[in-house]
């Protein structure tokens, strides 16, 4: 696939969790989350709940990979949340979900010490056949939100699917 198919179908298991994160906080959304089209950043109706969409994160250090796909900042928790996805061939989802935990280890260290918050990376990694590690529910699981395990791997496949089938017609 090209790499715009390959943004494509990240964007779109991005979105799913994104609009997830949204309902629980009470932003007003459409109906579905397949229509939703996420803004660069948007805080919660009480301005405790900060979500970053794919946004570089200013540091006073220099650091190469700063730009998680979602942030959550939660100044009620004093938490930051960095979300990172991707959708790797089965056989490489184990090896890319370690990838992005050590990626963003110097933007997590640095946030903590200039926001003053705790922070944690989330990798949300799905084959592109639907191919998840035993970790995924439990990184699930720390994200706002009602996020399923079977509704990111159906989003991974279904948008996988799509794409091969533009490319095959």
């Amino acid at each position: 696939m090209a790499t715009e198919q390959y943004i494509w179908r990240h964007d779109r298991v991005c979105a799913e969790l994104h609009f997830n994160i949204f309902k629980e906080i009470g932003v007003k959304l459409d109906n579905k989350w397949y229509d939703h089209v996420p803004k660069s950043v948007e805080t919660s109706d009480e301005g405790k709940v900060t979500i970053l969409w794919n946004q570089e994160v200013q540091t006073n250090r220099t650091i190469g990979n700063n730009k998680p796909d979602i942030i959550i900042c939660d100044d009620k928790q004093g938490t930051c949340i960095l979300i990172d996805a991707a959708i790797p061939g089965d056989r490489n989802v184990i090896k890319r979900e370690v990838e992005k935990i050590l990626k963003y280890k110097d933007l997590t260290r640095e946030i903590q010490l200039t926001w003053n918050v705790k922070a944690k990376i989330i990798p949300v990694i799905t084959g592109a056949s639907g191919t998840i590690s035993k970790s995924l529910g439990h990184y699930l699981s720390n994200i706002l939100g009602q996020h399923e395990i079977k509704e990111v791997q159906k989003t991974a496949i279904l948008s996988t699917a799509h794409k091969l089938r533009e490319m095959l017609m």
